[in-house]
């Protein structure tokens, strides 16, 4: 088995002070070259599915890299970037604020279009889901959340996008107890859905032991190169 870290981004910044979920861009461009000089490889989850269905094992230094809410900010500040270093990352998009903003946060961000999502190179970015309603899948029913796949869905045909089959829960969060840890696993299943991410905090092993609880580290505006390398070896450490 492969250790397998998935770093979880969200805002990018020309602010130099950004912290918690809004990354520098200066900052982040040290992260990805770091990847690149060391060696790293970046892989989208679409690849993941093929190593398994092979029975291949990933390259020792590999490592996933993924962005949350589709902000226009990552179009502008992070993509370019990946383009430089030639990294690959799964961007997830909450539908019903395409070409709108987070009014689930802080009601300012500006989301990407579909003109802008659809503009990004597919060898690079990969498309995911982050649901269509933003909300909280331990707050919500069964049939709530069907029916926000439902709209997900809907949204994708409609607008002729390619959205692969991957979730990553808004918040991070998933019913914990069954029995409704036992439905919501098996509409993920009835969905299709090859892969659901939690945050976690902990590097992984792939193949992965349970495909609906992924775990991702959450990557801080305020985490220093330092930090960020004993992120990428270790996880989240107490002294973070």
């Amino acid at each position: 088995m492969t250790r397998l870290p998935i770093l979880m981004y969200h805002n990018v910044s020309n602010d130099k002070n950004s912290n918690g979920l809004t990354i520098w861009a200066n900052n982040l461009e040290d992260q990805f070259k770091y990847l690149k000089d060391n060696g790293f490889e970046s892989f989208h989850f679409s690849e993941l599915e093929n190593f398994t269905k092979n029975k291949k094992s990933l390259p020792k230094k590999s490592v996933v890299i993924t962005f949350d809410d589709v902000y226009v900010n990552q179009l502008e500040l992070a993509y370019p970037l990946l383009k430089k270093y030639n990294l690959k990352a799964t961007f997830f998009i909450p539908f019903e604020y395409v070409d709108a903003v987070d009014s689930w946060n802080t009601n300012e961000e500006k989301i990407m279009s579909v003109a802008q999502l659809k503009s990004m190179d597919a060898d690079i970015i990969e498309l995911g889901l982050h649901s269509f309603h933003h909300n909280n899948y331990n707050d919500i029913s069964i049939s709530e959340i069907e029916k926000d796949f439902e709209a997900c869905y809907e949204f994708i045909e409609q607008h002729n996008l390619k959205v692969e089959n991957i979730l990553a829960y808004p918040y991070g969060k998933y019913p914990r107890k069954n029995p409704k840890q036992r439905e919501f696993f098996n509409q993920l299943k009835q969905q299709h859905i090859t892969y659901g991410l939690r945050i976690g905090n902990r590097v992984n092993r792939f193949p992965f032991k349970d495909n609906y609880q992924v775990q991702r580290i959450d990557i801080k505006g305020e985490d220093s190169l330092k930090t960020f390398k004993l992120k990428l070896k270790f996880g989240k450490l107490r002294l973070f």
